[in-house]
């Protein structure tokens, strides 16, 4: 009974993981207009970096030595640091969240083709299919969403959050997989805290208005991302392979835009339905189990 809960937990994984993390872009656009970017994610961290010490002396986890609270750092910077600062500095300027999810999407081949070298994975034909025909789909997806916005800091800002989530979950598969999430997290965030307050600092004039819709998306993000989509993608990337693992964000945009169609009632045309299949069936392949 034991070993089939365990499956089935394993089994729906990710598909949780890619609805958790797909709301993300929703909380962003409901946080935003009541505090900027940096100063919405230090809050963040001063929320989600407490509880982790709670559950961490609840649970009795060990401390890690100072090598690994190194790596925790490292990953920290790059995953919730620049990543997430990325993405909330785009959106921010401008840049329309789908086009943001866009650019984000060519991490599965980014990620592919750095593993590739990296850790030594081998990435298949089939798989290479199903990364482009992913890759397709993101942009049938996107193709009628709005893609322009401000130039410059806010271009550079979503390729910034392309490349640090990519290295950043790479860094983690090689040097962090065996750190237990619930103490490598503590100073994960706690690196991350210290850019964004940082950049809240220097840039920012960090006002904040408390209203509902800004409590609720700080909330959301706060246990339904930083707690449960980061821990479910550790896990995802202890036990299996990074360019797998990758591949569930082909599932992002889609699921952003089912989201978005039942939340806020957004166009849902027949191109970004082919997308959404071209999308799971890139899934699929990447997935599909060869021999060794």
């Amino acid at each position: 009974m034991n070993r089939n809960v365990e499956t089935l937990a394993a089994n729906a994984a990710p598909f949780l993981f890619v609805f958790l993390w797909s709301t993300g872009f929703l909380g962003a656009k409901f946080g935003l207009p009541y505090a900027e970017p940096m100063t919405f994610l230090t809050i963040r961290m001063l929320l989600i970096v407490p509880l982790l010490i709670v559950i961490a002396l609840v649970s009795g986890v060990a401390l890690i030595s100072p090598r690994e609270i190194g790596h925790s750092a490292v990953v920290g910077a790059l995953v919730h640091g620049l990543y997430l600062g990325g993405v909330f500095v785009s959106i921010g300027l401008g840049i329309p969240a789908g086009l943001s999810a866009l650019i984000t999407g060519m991490q599965p081949i980014l990620t592919a083709t750095i593993a590739n070298r990296w850790l030594g994975e081998r990435v298949s034909g089939v798989q290479w299919i199903g990364l482009a025909l992913g890759l397709v789909g993101v942009a049938l997806v996107l193709h009628n969403r709005p893609m322009t916005g401000q130039a410059g800091w806010g271009w550079l800002a979503s390729f910034v959050a392309l490349f640090a989530i990519t290295i950043g979950a790479l860094y983690q598969k090689r040097f962090g997989g065996r750190i237990d999430w619930r103490i490598g997290n503590i100073f994960q965030y706690s690196s991350a805290g210290v850019m964004f307050a940082i950049g809240a600092m220097l840039f920012e004039t960090r006002a904040v208005q408390w209203t509902p819709p800004f409590i609720f998306a700080l909330g959301w993000l706060t246990l339904a991302l930083s707690l449960g989509a980061i821990t479910l993608l550790y896990w995802l990337i202890r036990h299996s392979a990074a360019t797998k693992v990758a591949s569930f964000f082909y599932l992002v945009p889609a699921t952003t835009a089912v989201l978005a169609f039942l939340l806020f009632d957004e166009k849902l045309d027949l191109l970004s339905i082919a997308g959404m299949v071209g999308c799971a069936t890139g899934v699929v392949l990447v997935n599909l189990k060869r021999d060794a």
